[in-house]
């Protein structure tokens, strides 16, 4: 599936990124992520605030190189023709180093690999979900004998919200209602497969998304999602939680060198315990604290206080269009202080902030979620920041490539099947 983590960091095969380098025996799947320029849309997705800045800039440098070249041939101003030349290839260059890295993304960020070597460049659309089932219902085939640790990061559903032929149009959502209903076999397939081979009651099974709630699911009598009889639900739980997990059912133990966020999720499955180990989340927009969250377990309550939130653009939109992504710091950004306090358990959509004066326990909650990251912060380690600008820029030598640099090409999936 969808990795998104990249592949190299100082040379293009050193591959320090890649899957196989961090714990996995085989992958199948997109390195980069899933952007509209896959599909090659016309609305791009890819930095697009950074794609019209350079655009802005660009049509700025060819103006000004008109208005020299007509000043010089009317006679208006003395400028001598090695001036005019050398802004029309700094502007050439200029142009040619940003619409490379943009441009071109359909080819530097569309790729498919099967463990190291590239298979698609840019990805066959039409075929990349029932390739990506394939690839996972075998894995389980090959390995149902044995203990294996299978992790599916479908592409959906995600934009530019990729539908096979069979799907479009059986919702009546739209495209996105049609790549949900899309997803849903996907998961439903792999759920077949799993009790085919007499792996259900033997086999964790965790299904979650990288944004918004937990989902639910019914087939006939039986309730595939949520409730299964021994966990009823309801408490909060993080995907960290996975990683600890998944080393207790392989029989493993976490590295004791470091502070694991997560924590087991076992005892809260079967029902020895019945609250999870997390009383405090922290919520992080790149390196910066934005937001806490805290469980009061005497009362079930779950408190959020906002130490910044986001200036969305335009005003009360709930997102910032004009900038493509919201920023984490800068101009971008208002600072609260004191915190924005909610109630999450009365106001799930955060939409009255509480103050001391209405609310009796304003400080009391304040003083708590202060102290926890008091706390929190001593457990930090200082590490190099992977969203710095220098790590977001496109970087030619670290490009994957099939073929010879610049010309990248390949379609060995579609040879193989």
């Amino acid at each position: 599936g969808k990795w998104h983590m990249g592949v190299n960091c100082k040379t293009r095969h050193d591959h320090c990124h890649h899957p196989l380098n961090h714990g996995f025996d085989y992958f199948y799947g997109m390195p980069f992520t899933l952007v509209n320029e896959c599909q090659g849309t016309d609305d791009p997705e890819l930095a697009k605030s950074l794609q019209d800045t350079y655009w802005f800039y660009t049509q700025m440098i060819i103006l000004a190189v008109f208005t020299l070249v007509i000043g010089k041939l009317a006679n208006f101003f003395p400028v001598k023709w090695k001036i005019i030349i050398y802004l029309a290839i700094c502007g050439l260059i200029h142009f040619f180093s940003w619409f490379s890295s943009y441009g071109f993304t359909k080819y530097w960020n569309c790729i498919l690999m099967r463990n190291h070597d590239i298979t698609e460049q840019p990805m066959n659309l039409d075929k990349t979900t029932s390739n990506m089932l394939k690839e996972a219902v075998t894995f389980i085939e090959r390995n149902k004998h044995r203990p294996f640790l299978l992790f599916v990061s479908l592409l959906h559903v995600h934009t530019p919200l990729i539908t096979t032929k069979k799907f479009q149009g059986k919702s009546r959502y739209g495209l996105y209602g049609d790549n949900v209903e899309e997803m849903d076999w996907m998961v439903g397939k792999l759920l077949d497969v799993i009790d085919k081979e007499n792996l259900k009651n033997t086999t964790f099974i965790y299904f979650a998304s990288d944004h918004g709630g937990s989902l639910e699911a019914h087939r006939g009598n039986s309730q595939l999602g949520g409730w299964n009889g021994i966990y009823k639900g309801k408490i909060l739980v993080v995907l960290m939680d996975i990683y600890p997990t998944v080393v207790h059912l392989a029989g493993g133990a976490v590295p004791q060198d470091r502070v694991i966020d997560g924590h087991n999720l076992l005892p809260l499955l079967q029902g020895t315990v019945q609250h999870s180990k997390h009383e405090f989340m922290f919520h992080y927009c790149g390196v910066f604290l934005h937001a806490v969250r805290w469980h009061q377990k005497d009362s079930g309550t779950v408190w959020k206080a906002h130490y910044a939130t986001p200036v969305f653009q335009p005003e009360g939109s709930g997102a910032c269009f004009r900038k493509g992504i919201c920023p984490c710091f800068g101009d971008g950004v208002t600072h609260h202080d004191p915190p924005l306090l909610f109630n999450l358990s009365q106001d799930p959509s955060e939409a009255n902030p509480l103050s001391a004066d209405a609310e009796p326990l304003f400080d009391t909650v304040m003083r708590k979620i202060g102290k926890a990251v008091e706390e929190h912060i001593k457990t930090l380690t200082p590490v190099p920041q992977q969203l710095s600008p220098y790590n977001n820029i496109w970087m030619p030598w670290l490009q994957p490539c099939c073929g010879m640099f610049p010309f990248c090409w390949c379609q060995e999936e579609n040879n193989k099947a």
